[in-house]
């Protein structure tokens, strides 16, 4: 679908963290920042800059400068601030796209798992968050009026069985979101995240079983799953004036999933179709 350009971030500046691959929501975000007139710079693990296609993103971007940065890492959290404002100034925006979880990966169950890995999870997947924006204010590297998005799931509070500790990582990324919003709010900075339907993403793909989710997620979906255009979109949204009074909300980008009991769909799918 081609998505035609209203100019929405004409003028802003921003940095995006987490883009790996053209699956990646971060990736489609930072192409819709791009396309409404941002002026971008992109971030990512260094090891991401060699796996991944962040190379390509950034031509993609106008040369956007790349940064290297382990957001589970003060150190180098501090050093990618100070990197973006030699190269882009302060920002209007920040994105966060990042999140992995071990346990999840090598299928742990829930109640059987790793601590050093789920304090990993912890780590990358919600301090990030906390360790970006507060490092962002000390550096004074975000403009009044400012906007962050973060990325979230509905597994934060509803149980998908196999989502393990990521269910939890997504639970204190959302808390951390309100409790940052108020101290931001006396800055004139807002922050949201948005929880995104099933997208078929690398991360994603890690889930046990995601093939199946998607495909239930979609039937129940009154608009059907959201794709991550569609989220790329809406985070710009977000990101623009246009939602200048938004602040400390999870906003639910699922095609209707969150408000759904059942559908019937999914009814015949388990019980065979039904007369009408």
């Amino acid at each position: 679908m081609e998505h035609r350009s209203y100019g929405l971030l004409k003028g802003k500046k921003g940095i995006v963290f987490g883009p790996l691959n053209e699956q990646s929501l971060g990736w489609h975000i930072a192409l819709a920042c791009h396309r409404e007139g941002a002026k971008l710079a992109i971030s990512n693990i260094k090891l991401a800059f060699r796996m991944g296609s962040v190379q390509e993103l950034a031509k993609l971007c106008d040369d956007a400068p790349l940064i290297p940065c382990d957001a589970s890492s003060s150190e180098d959290v501090e050093s990618a601030f100070d990197q973006l404002k030699q190269s882009l100034g302060k920002v209007d925006f920040i994105v966060h796209s990042v999140g992995m979880s071990p346990n999840v990966r090598k299928l742990r169950s829930y109640d059987d798992l790793n601590y050093e890995w789920f304090h990993k999870t912890l780590d990358v997947s919600a301090l990030s968050l906390h360790r970006i924006v507060s490092q962002a204010l000390k550096a004074d590297a975000l403009n009044e009026g400012g906007s962050i998005a973060a990325l979230t799931y509905i597994g934060a509070q509803r149980v998908f069985s196999r989502y393990s500790d990521m269910a939890d990582a997504k639970a204190l990324l959302e808390s951390i979101t309100r409790s940052l919003g108020y101290h931001l709010g006396k800055r004139g900075i807002r922050i949201n995240t948005v929880s995104q339907s099933p997208t078929k993403t690398t991360a994603g793909g890690g889930i046990k079983g995601f093939d199946q989710l998607f495909d239930i997620a979609d039937k129940m979906s009154p608009l059907g799953n959201a794709q991550a255009g569609d989220c790329a979109d809406f985070v710009v949204a977000l990101l623009s004036d246009l939602c200048r009074k938004v602040t400390m909300q999870n906003i639910y980008h699922d095609g209707g999933f969150s408000s759904v009991g059942i559908s019937d769909s999914v009814l015949d799918e388990l019980y065979g179709e039904r007369e009408t």
